[in-house]
């Protein structure tokens, strides 16, 4: 097992994980903290966190996070300190080196996405092109 860590972020290899395709999402220490603590308060360690891209809101495409316990064929997966974090195959492109983080302030709380991909966004921020 090895871990890499680079701007706040903890990434960890297993043998298990180099089984499937590796993707280029990255997930902050403090996301993957937050996700942790969801994943506690299920009382669920069996669910992945999945990341992906679906056609829809004003933009065109919109970002789907959700915990998911099963693994598709052609899924990409990587581990980072105990979170797994699973892109199918069909948004790996569309995520290509992006990263996911939580924020917590009195003006804002949730997961944010800071995508290089996305070209533009709506005014309301919810969608992407």
């Amino acid at each position: 097992m090895s871990t890499a860590t680079n701007e706040n972020i903890t990434e960890t290899t297993s043998a298990a994980s180099d089984e499937l395709a590796a993707h280029e999402v990255k997930l902050t220490d403090v996301a993957a903290g937050k996700v942790r603590s969801l994943l506690e308060q299920e009382g669920r360690t069996d669910l992945r966190l999945r990341v992906a891209v679906q056609p829809g809101g004003c933009s065109g495409l919109i970002y789907q996070l959700y915990f998911d316990e099963r693994l598709l064929e052609g899924d990409a997966v990587r581990d980072y300190d105990g979170v797994e974090v699973v892109v199918d195959k069909m948004s790996v492109p569309y995520l290509s080196g992006a990263s996911i983080d939580f924020e917590d302030t009195i003006s804002k709380q949730g997961f944010t996405i800071d995508n290089p991909n996305a070209g533009g966004s709506c005014a309301c921020g919810d969608s992407f092109h």
